[in-house]
């Protein structure tokens, strides 16, 4: 074997490689795993703007949703969003449930939740509404400032994305979303 046609087929194999690792990564991507830059402040103090999560696509594929879950999705079409990107909000209703918001505290079928992730208590009054099926009453955890459910109204369950897992980035705040 001479040394161009050696050369030649290391390129080749290369270039087999390069080619599945991308298709193996799209599709991985695509259905099963995702990464995630946050764009706002709308989950601080939870998820600092810039933070990097990973997203599971399938996880709600074989369970349901629960509440506190931080979820990753596509806005309602009627809510402004230029960019086309992804939303992060934790799930506060879900369908059947009573949400309202007063008094600075988030009430769920009369109970106020516990909620110690929320940058500051909301200060708005909100409800109540029942959460239709097939949706979901979503906030992020920084009230005051979140283009959210409290302005939009329910969020379609068919525009949801995933379960955000875990922050990866910065390392030193790596680590579980799970409350």
């Amino acid at each position: 074997m001479t040394q161009h046609s050696s050369t030649k087929k290391a390129v080749f194999e290369l270039v087999q490689i390069l080619v599945f690792a991308f298709v193996l990564s799209w599709g991985l991507r695509s259905t099963v795993v995702e990464a995630m830059t946050i764009p706002s402040g709308s989950m601080l103090p939870t998820i600092q703007l810039q933070d990097r999560v990973m997203v599971d696509k399938i996880a709600y594929k074989f369970s349901g949703i629960n509440r506190q879950d931080v979820i990753v999705f596509h806005p309602p079409k009627d809510v402004n969003n230029p960019t086309g990107d992804l939303w992060i909000k934790r799930v506060i209703g879900l369908p059947g449930d009573t949400v309202q918001i007063k008094d600075g505290k988030v009430f769920v079928n009369g109970k106020a939740l516990n909620e110690p992730y929320e940058m500051a208590k909301p200060d708005y009054d909100y409800g109540p509404i029942k959460v239709p099926a097939d949706s979901y009453f979503v906030l992020g955890d920084n009230r005051n400032d979140s283009l959210d459910s409290h302005i939009w109204g329910v969020l379609p369950a068919k525009n949801v994305v995933g379960r955000a897992m875990f922050k990866y980035w910065p390392p030193n705040d790596f680590g579980s979303l799970a409350k």
